[in-house]
């Protein structure tokens, strides 16, 4: 059975430079997808050609004047950008034309735009940022990532649901565990906000396991670590922050001095592999969760191999039929009266 996808071409930092050769990548891995680039037919015709591809019935242009700014304003991309090459790209997910969209462009825009045209499933006030982060056991999924900075409790509970459902569908975990991100394990520590959500999750029938601290993020403790976007886009820009020092001061050690060099050359095995392991590239790709629709956000400065992975995690959850499936769940708790 053949899946389509929209891509937004012309969002990002690099626009159809990236987003060309990272559709072309994507096919040839995806037999059974197809792929529609949304933005300007001449400049998209222009970079088709340039990677040499000139007629592939898999990969569709689906023409769009406009184009969303990565500093411009949520509110004036979705009043004045309704020809916008993101716009149009998840119209078609609206229309049924497509399954999901990716889109690197103006996060700010791309959630308004999403909400706006797909609304949020029965049940959710608000859509999530969700994405996963590496840890010592695998990966855990962090939501919310920034599309909301205050969350109510019964928010919290909504993104847990969310993120609960993605992590059985996308990892086939039977009964993912859920955490609360808190200033501390006890159940005497946190706010009111995060202390009422915790007595909530408790009357779920989910996998919660309480609080977590924020090195337990990088521990595996759980599978999906909750906490509103505020917190959460704080603990996402501080880990890729200790990403790029750590390299810095690898690097730094190991160009001193020829024994350093060389100690260098010895352990390259090692910190390539240490390299593939934190590279934020291979975790590309955030979801716009709780609308009725799939949209996954590129990071806007992805390359080729980034916004691959971005394509690859829409095909996955265009597949798992994943907010569908988050509707099932909400309606189960709706019934019990927890939301």
């Amino acid at each position: 059975m053949s899946l389509t996808i929209s891509i937004d071409a012309m969002g990002g930092d690099h626009g159809p430079q990236v987003v060309i050769p990272a559709a072309i990548s994507a096919l040839k891995k995806h037999p059974n997808v197809n792929l529609i680039l949304v933005g300007d037919q001449d400049t998209i015709r222009h970079h088709l050609e340039q990677n040499q591809v000139i007629d592939d019935p898999r990969l569709q242009i689906h023409h769009a004047s406009q184009k969303v700014e990565m500093d411009e304003l949520p509110s004036q991309a979705l009043r004045g950008k309704k020809d916008s090459s993101m716009r149009v790209a998840i119209n078609l997910v609206k229309q049924g034309t497509a399954a999901a969209c990716v889109s690197a462009g103006n996060t700010g825009a791309l959630m308004a735009t999403a909400r706006f045209v797909l609304k949020t499933l029965p049940g959710i006030e608000r859509p999530a940022i969700v994405s996963t982060l590496p840890t010592i056991t695998g990966h855990t999924y962090v939501l919310d990532l920034g599309a909301n900075v205050d969350s109510s409790a019964a928010h919290l509970v909504q993104f847990a649901v969310m993120g609960s459902v993605l992590a059985e569908l996308v990892d086939g975990k039977p009964n993912p565990t859920v955490g609360l991100l808190n200033i501390g394990s006890e159940e005497i520590k946190g706010n009111e906000r995060v202390k009422e959500a915790s007595r909530l999750l408790e009357q779920t029938d989910l996998n919660y396991t309480g609080y977590v601290e924020g090195d337990g993020l990088y521990h595996g403790e759980v599978d999906v670590l909750v906490c509103d976007g505020f917190v959460g886009n704080v603990a996402l820009k501080t880990s890729e922050g200790v990403v790029h020092m750590i390299r810095h001061f690898l690097r730094q050690s190991f160009s001193r001095n020829w024994l350093t060099k060389l100690a260098g050359l010895i352990a390259s095995p090692v910190l390539k592999h240490f390299r593939n392991e934190l590279d934020p590239r291979a975790y590309n790709g955030a979801n716009l969760i709780g609308l009725q629709g799939i949209v996954i956000k590129s990071h806007g400065g992805a390359d080729e191999f980034a916004f691959s992975n971005a394509i690859n995690i829409a095909i996955i959850e265009a597949e798992k039929d994943v907010p569908n499936n988050i509707s099932k769940h909400l309606e189960v708790l709706l019934e019990g009266q927890v939301l």
